[in-house]
This record gives C-alpha cells, sequence and structure tokens, in this order.
C-alpha cells in the first residue's frame, strides 16, 4: 500500500504542468491573470504580462492542434479555432501598458450561421454577376453577327 501511495505522489510530480494548468471551454488561460469578466461563453482577463508574451504562451500551448489560426492586427492578435473546439477565437491586445486583455469567446452558431449565410449570398452574387456579364456578351456577339450578315448578304 505504501509503494502506491508513494507512486501516485511521484506520478504527480511528474505529470507535465499543462494537465495542471487552467482552462476555459479547453482553452488555456494564462497562468497570474487577473479575471475581468467571466460567463459561459466569455471570459475576459487582465494578465501582467506583455503581448509578446502572452503570444508566445498561447503558440506554444496551441502548437499541438492542426486548425489554429493566427492573425496579426494594428491593436491585437486573433487566434482562431477553425476546428471542433468549443472557443472560437482568443484575442490578446496589444496595450502599451504592461498589462494585456485576453479574451476567450466560445463557439457559438449566431458565428457559424453568418459565416454560412455569407458564403450563401457570395455564390449568387457572384452567379448574378455572371449571368450579367454573359448576357452583355451575348448581346454584343449577336449584333455583330447579325452585321456581318448582312454585309455578306449586302455584298
Amino acid at each position: 500500500m505504501k509503494k502506491y501511495v508513494l507512486l501516485l505522489i511521484g506520478l504527480a510530480f511528474l505529470l507535465p504542468p499543462s494537465v495542471m494548468a487552467e482552462d476555459f471551454l479547453e482553452a488555456p488561460v494564462v497562468p497570474g491573470g487577473k479575471v475581468l469578466l467571466k460567463t459561459d461563453s466569455r471570459l475576459e482577463l487582465s494578465v501582467p504580462k506583455g503581448h509578446s508574451e502572452v503570444l508566445e504562451y498561447y503558440k506554444d500551448a496551441l502548437k499541438s492542434f492542426k486548425d489554429i489560426r493566427v492573425r496579426e492586427w494594428k491593436n491585437e492578435t486573433y487566434i482562431e479555432d477553425d476546428g471542433k473546439l468549443p472557443w472560437h477565437s482568443i484575442t490578446i491586445s496589444k496595450g502599451g501598458t504592461g498589462e494585456t486583455k485576453v479574451i476567450i469567446v466560445k463557439d457559438n452558431w449566431t458565428w457559424i450561421l453568418g459565416t454560412l449565410v455569407l458564403r450563401f449570398v457570395g455564390v449568387f452574387i457572384v452567379l448574378l454577376l455572371l449571368f450579367v456579364a454573359m448576357g452583355i456578351s451575348g448581346s454584343i456577339i449577336s449584333k455583330s453577327v447579325a452585321r456581318a450578315e448582312a454585309k455578306k448578304a449586302a455584298g
């Protein structure tokens, strides 16, 4: 029995720190952050680290996932999951105050349906443009063929 207890204690110390790390919707949370807002679908926290440190933490923590995209914007870095994880995005602000704001948002049907509707409408706009372009080219070709036949009949 004593061996099992020692074995369990040894395993507890040998487990990687990521297993013991805090997470929100299966997304890692930077340790040492102060929670500003926490709901079922959103977590906002302020971290007393610079933007580059927080970004490196997330790049390291998410490197094993294949559907992660990192986008650099002017005022923030946007990490997005295009896979099936329960979270949709992690936004890391680029503030110059020494405090970095991190926002983790849950994947929701509004985002999914909005993307689908946008693509659906986009396909029909492209088809409409093709239809108009083909109509214009058809009328130009018809007029030029009619002119060529009129010249041929006259000459």
